[in-house]
């Protein structure tokens, strides 16, 4: 099960967009005054989209505990479902924050996973008055979040496509910085090495500050296109500084310590990236 994605909330629109045209058929089709789409973060589910036909029970933006969220119980359930007739008498949900935030009754909720099979979040519906959902009913709602995962595929395709370019940015005469961002997959990652290799040996780079703030930590990209990256710039005689190092990077590399053989330097930002290698960075007014 994996809490990673991709993109930040806002940037679900395709998933955002199919749900709210889906909601008025979900909630014609299951009698219910709300439905609503979450995204699990690492501790906290948020609602991306939703509709609620009468009083605003669940609005857009509405974040909650992890712990405290009926979202645990549908992803943790054998079966990814959580129904019930009544939150509020339900011995397995009256006692949590949601139900008491919430005030509502009739329930049911299916996890929503990407194409990949990863948990994305869930697909929930709900009523103030007490419903009695059948097998049916969850299948239902399972096709749908179905529907809704290939929206999932969509919006984080384009978002790997817009990545797909590698920014490298000249600063001055032989030094320029390359941010890395995102994820990088085995593409990306084939893409990045061609194009930096290529662009250090026909534009003469001396030094390559390589900006890691942006960059989403994965086992096959740390372990394995970094590392050679790094070698393979040596190898050029071109010199190579780490910038931009988050805390899960650092944490990846005292796991792995996959970077320590080839002795890369590493500072905090660009100023001082730059400051190393002489040239500093002058505001004009």
């Amino acid at each position: 099960m994996s809490e990673e994605h991709l993109l930040e909330s806002e940037g679900y629109y395709s998933l955002k967009s199919a749900a709210k045209k889906m909601f008025e058929v979900v909630t014609q089709r299951l009698n219910v005054q709300t439905a609503y789409v979450t995204m699990r973060g690492k501790h906290a589910m948020t609602v991306l989209s939703s509709l609620n036909k009468e009083e605003e029970i669940v609005p857009e933006g509405f974040t909650i505990d992890y712990e405290e969220s009926h979202c645990r119980l549908i992803i943790n359930d054998q079966d990814h479902v959580l129904r019930t007739t009544n939150l509020m008498d339900d011995p397995l949900t009256r006692e949590m924050e949601a139900s008491a935030q919430l005030e509502v009754k009739g329930y049911l909720g299916v996890t929503l996973k990407d194409l990949r099979g990863n948990v994305f979040g869930t697909l929930c519906v709900m009523d103030k008055e007490e419903k009695q959902f059948t097998d049916e009913d969850i299948e239902f709602l399972q096709t749908i979040a179905a529907v809704l995962s290939h929206m999932i595929d969509l919006d984080q395709t384009h978002y790997n496509m817009g990545l797909m370019n590698v920014p490298i940015i000249p600063i001055t005469e032989g030094v320029s910085v390359v941010p890395i961002q995102g994820i990088v997959d085995e593409e990306r990652a084939d893409k990045l090495m061609q194009d930096v290799l290529l662009y250090g040996k026909e534009q003469d780079i001396d030094h390559f500050v390589l900006d890691l703030s942006g960059l989403v930590v994965r086992d096959q990209f740390f372990s394995e296109m970094l590392p050679k990256l790094i070698h393979a710039l040596q190898v050029m005689g071109i010199n190579t500084i780490l910038t931009g190092i988050t805390p899960e990077v650092a944490h990846k590399e005292i796991e792995t310590n996959v970077l320590s053989p080839h002795k890369p330097k590493t500072v905090s930002n660009l100023k001082t990236a730059l400051s190393t290698i002489g040239f500093q960075l002058v505001e004009r007014h």
